[in-house]
């Protein structure tokens, strides 16, 4: 596999970043159009069509009255979900602080590879729990954490350990984390309004007046179809970027120890038992060197367009051949 030097590698993550902060406001003001005009083309009648007037143009002017607001509530849920992932990440996983004199091995293996990047060492992290499996989170230097089960911890020798810490570390070093974290909440705030707005479907009261309750509903069922074709999209995204960034680390591991293979075994052996009883959020699930959860069930074989990691066995394949 061919390795992407650091400077560049950063530098395309940086443009992603900057990509997806563009689209996503147009993709927001795409989805308001078109979720006005579903519901006008619904409710319009013929008297419309004979008086010529436009749905479309009607669209937009409603898509361009509610812009402000719908904008306004994405960017307050974007900063209030981008500042707090450390503390929601923590919180999902269970993931505690790990003192140094609870284990010198670990920290002396995370600050010998800091010390040859020259990167200031992240926070280190334990989650109580046997199964093997990894991951690195944080924004900046100040939230940067490499967290790592108990089990891949008591369970890889020193190389297989180092491997796996210095695949964390180059998430960090390629900010990878951040490029994800962003695409993560934007395709949480898409999920959160197609739930949202689904819950209110069903929940919604069936009687008093009958039109209002039928145009209600109509208007929640709009706004469902709206986000989750924002979902899919986004999420599709998502995912192509969780798979890249997992082939980089790979590679900038291996330049990193010097040992491909070593990286290989612990590949080997977290494939084994990466299941982490307190992982059930997909988003939190990605993060992981190995998806905690296994495969994307009924989507895995469409070429893998669903699935968050690549197969394990192509990783090892790859770093095999280093």
């Amino acid at each position: 596999m061919r390795y992407v030097g650091l400077v560049t590698r950063k530098a395309r993550n940086n443009t992603w970043s900057v990509l997806l902060l563009c689209l996503f406001p147009c993709m927001v003001a795409g989805l308001t159009f078109l979720g006005a005009y579903l519901l006008l083309l619904a409710g319009s009648d013929g008297q419309q069509q004979e008086e010529g007037e436009s749905v479309t143009g009607m669209a937009v002017e409603v898509a361009l009255q509610v812009m402000p607001y719908v904008l306004g509530i994405v960017l307050a849920w974007f900063v209030i979900a981008y500042f707090a992932n450390t503390a929601i990440i923590n919180a999902a996983t269970g993931a505690r602080p790990l003192q140094r004199k609870e284990n010198k091995r670990v920290y002396n293996l995370v600050e010998n590879l800091c010390v040859s990047r020259g990167m200031t060492m992240p926070r280190v992290n334990v989650i109580n729990d046997s199964s093997l499996n990894a991951c690195a989170s944080g924004i900046n230097k100040r939230t940067y954490t490499v967290t790592l089960t108990t089990g891949i911890i008591e369970k890889l020798d020193d190389d297989e350990l180092e491997g796996v810490i210095a695949h964390e570390l180059s998430h960090i070093l390629h900010r990878d984390v951040r490029l994800l974290i962003v695409s993560i909440v934007f395709v949480g705030i898409f999920a959160m309004l197609a739930q949202v707005a689904w819950r209110a479907l069903v929940y919604s009261p069936r009687g008093g007046n009958k039109k209002g309750n039928n145009g209600t509903a109509l208007l929640l069922l709009v706004l469902v179809v709206v986000a989750l074709v924002g979902y899919f999209f986004a999420n599709l995204t998502r995912l192509a970027i969780s798979r890249k960034r997992e082939y980089m680390a790979d590679a900038g591991a291996a330049i990193m120890t010097r040992k491909p293979l070593a990286l290989a075994s612990a590949l080997r052996a977290i494939s084994a038992d990466p299941n982490v009883e307190a992982i059930t959020r997909q988003d939190v699930a990605q993060l992981f060197i190995e998806h905690p959860r296994g495969s994307m069930g009924v989507f895995q074989g469409l070429g893998g367009l669903f699935a968050t990691h690549p197969p394990i066995r192509k990783r090892i394949e790859a770093l095999e051949q280093v």
